[in-house]
């Protein structure tokens, strides 16, 4: 099934599965900053744009989704509801809070960098959509916007390796989101800053240890989401030889392996559902990286061929039964099926 086609006869059902848990208050999970008593409140009284979902990173990626979903889908039934939901969320009187409540100096680092980068996902997907209410949402969002490109601003330059985990709080995933963003803002003072230290941490790495991939909770791939930047940073030339140092032997036996989908063992456990968004960020760094070299590269067909193994379990898996991935894993089918982040050949 082509990409188009699978979203054509998805985007229906990963909407109803976003706005199911957009506006859902509880269970929710929280890391919450208290300075007195007085910072004890539900979650919709502390974060009152972004408060369902379970968590905030989650609510944030959702409605970026649901803007994705409507932009892209306008005539579809479904568009209605995606934007009702985000014209309940995105009101100045609710921004206000989100503000009041990220501008504790104390919150300084609150999501950073994973939800942050979210954020300004769903910026980003406002800035490009050509729709009167979704101007007037973009400048509603403006001054949240700008507290989280503050946060990046004035964290990136002060940390001193990058974080390679698999899960929220990996560098490199958090700052393809972020890169993309500055270059649909024409922010180039942050995309200088983000190029540059992908450089400077990951331009030397060789022989990324794959075998170490995956550990028993992750979402991300470090070794992938590191080349899916470098591919951002990089022009082609350079990355394809970087690459040739990094992943060296991607059609050998060790990586024949580490490049097979995974299953979660127990889909209602939070951390082990982790698993399932694996697969579907793996199919997007997949696909991302083959996208930036030659075709005729060997290399694009072992990648592309990655991709949409994975791309299979992990969107067979996205379903409503257990909210432990029910609450995020349909952004990010989204993610892979509207192929966000990788430039259209065609513009």
């Amino acid at each position: 099934m082509s990409v188009e086609a699978g979203l054509a006869s998805s985007a229906a059902r990963l909407a109803d599965l976003i706005l199911a848990a957009v506006h859902r208050e509880y269970p929710s999970h929280i890391v919450h900053w208290l300075g007195s008593d007085a910072d004890v409140r539900p979650p919709r009284e502390l974060t009152p744009a972004f408060y369902g979902s379970y968590d905030w990173h989650s609510c944030v990626h959702g409605h970026w989704a649901l803007a994705r979903l409507a932009r892209l889908h306008a005539g579809e039934p479904f568009a209605a509801g995606a934007r009702a939901a985000l014209g309940k969320t995105l009101t100045e009187e609710k921004i206000a809070g989100e503000c009041a409540y990220l501008d504790v100096p104390q919150r300084a680092g609150f999501e950073r960098p994973y939800g942050v980068a979210w954020l300004l996902q769903l910026a980003s997907e406002l800035r490009e959509w050509n729709d009167p209410d979704a101007v007037t949402w973009r400048a509603t969002l403006a001054p949240l916007e700008a507290i989280a490109r503050r946060s990046i601003a004035s964290w990136l330059p002060k940390l001193p390796w990058p974080v390679r985990s698999g899960v929220h709080a990996q560098t490199a995933l958090s700052l393809c989101l972020v890169l993309d963003w500055a270059r649909v803002a024409r922010d180039r003072e942050i995309e200088q800053l983000v190029e540059r230290r992908a450089r400077e941490w990951f331009t030397s790495d060789i022989a990324a240890p794959i075998a170490y991939e995956p550990s028993g909770n992750d979402f991300l791939s470090p070794a992938l989401g590191e080349a899916d930047l470098m591919r951002r940073a990089l022009d082609p030339h350079a990355f394809a030889d970087w690459l040739t140092s990094f992943l060296p032997d991607l059609d050998g036996a060790p990586a024949r392996k580490w490049l097979k989908p995974v299953t979660s063992p127990d889909p209602s456990d939070g951390q082990l559902a982790h698993l399932d968004g694996l697969n579907l960020s793996r199919a997007w760094m997949l696909e991302g990286i083959a996208s930036a070299l030659p075709a005729s590269d060997p290399r694009r067909r072992v990648l592309e061929s990655a991709s949409k193994a994975h791309a299979e379990v992990g969107l067979a898996a996205v379903s409503g039964e257990h909210y432990a991935g029910a609450h995020w894993l349909g952004s990010y089918a989204v993610y892979y099926l509207t192929r966000r982040g990788i430039p259209d050949p065609r513009t």
